[in-house]
């Protein structure tokens, strides 16, 4: 899998591709909907394939001071689109140029020369260009002017609505990790670097990798059941803990997570928590053997949760 930028250029051997056109931020079933028919195209036509993505997120870019609501990195995004078969994802850097740019010069100069796409693959409620005026009928019509065949995805749904970025997050605000999961088709992961804690689950008995949450949307505060995939992509079940630990102060945003059967040091080293199901809310103890308790019971229902007792 590469990773291209307009301003590396796309590699000949990768010019006349098809090309899957979104943000794909999450990559749920609606996303996935896209990529599967321009890989589909491109197997039939023998062409190569490209996600396009774009970071910053375009509302980041305008809002600059939104609350954070990315539901995948970059890396994230990469590993997904390779094992759904991609050859390529381009990232389109969002900043002045493209804000700036209108539908039309957008289809000629960068998807027909810069990119060199045969082909390119939409949900059909995608939009672009300088204040969001292009849309797939546009696109369809300028395209064919220059080369480029274009078609949209029909919507995907679930219980009757359209599966979006927007539905996921409020899934993962309500706590609620089985609607999130339904729509993503995975669990809901966190990836980040281990952090250099206080010690505090260690001293309790219970070590824990402790990850920022930076960007990411921020999930109902809990406890949680999870899986968690470290760099050598070996995965140990876990319980993890997401919030401010209202029992210690300062009140300390993190996750924090305790691996089941792990007996090493993780400092510095990258790791994704999966947050399986949502086992309660944080809560304040007035002890910390009332607190141990709790994380005893809450280490036993993670354990039924992932099946592992």
């Amino acid at each position: 899998m590469q990773r291209l930028t307009l301003a590396g250029g796309v590699p000949e051997v990768l010019r006349g591709g098809i090309v899957a056109l979104g943000n794909f931020d999450g990559f749920h079933l609606g996303h996935q909907a896209v990529v599967n028919r321009a890989i589909g195209r491109a197997f039939h036509e023998r062409r190569p394939v490209i996600v396009a993505t774009f970071d910053p997120h375009p509302v980041k870019y305008f809002k600059p001071d939104v609350p954070p609501f990315r539901l995948t990195t970059l890396d994230q995004r990469e590993h997904l689109f390779a094992h759904a078969g991609a050859d390529a994802m381009l990232v389109f850097e969002f900043g002045p140029q493209l804000a700036s740019m209108d539908a039309e010069a957008f289809v000629t100069e960068v998807l027909a020369k810069q990119i060199g796409a045969a082909g390119v693959v939409t949900g059909d409620d995608f939009s672009f260009g300088k204040g969001r005026t292009g849309d797939p009928a546009l696109l369809k019509a300028l395209g064919e002017q220059h080369g480029v065949i274009a078609e949209a995805v029909p919507q995907v749904l679930l219980d009757g609505e359209r599966i979006s970025s927007g539905r996921v997050r409020e899934a993962l605000i309500a706590g609620d990790t089985g609607t999130a999961t339904h729509m993503l088709s995975r669990d809901y992961a966190i990836e980040g670097l281990v952090q250099r804690g206080d010690q505090r689950g260690r001293e309790l008995g219970y070590p824990t990798a402790n990850v920022e949450l930076g960007d990411y949307q921020r999930p109902r505060y809990g406890i949680y059941a999870v899986r968690v995939t470290l760099e050598d992509e070996s995965e140990y079940p876990g319980v993890a803990s997401l919030g401010v630990r209202p029992t210690f102060d300062p009140p300390t945003e993190l996750l924090e997570a305790h691996l089941f059967g792990f007996d090493g040091d993780l400092y510095d080293r990258k790791i994704e928590v999966a947050l399986h199901a949502f086992i309660r809310e944080e809560k304040k103890f007035e002890s910390l053997d009332d607190l141990v308790a709790h994380m005893r019971e809450d280490e036993a229902q993670a354990r039924r949760l992932l099946a592992l007792e």
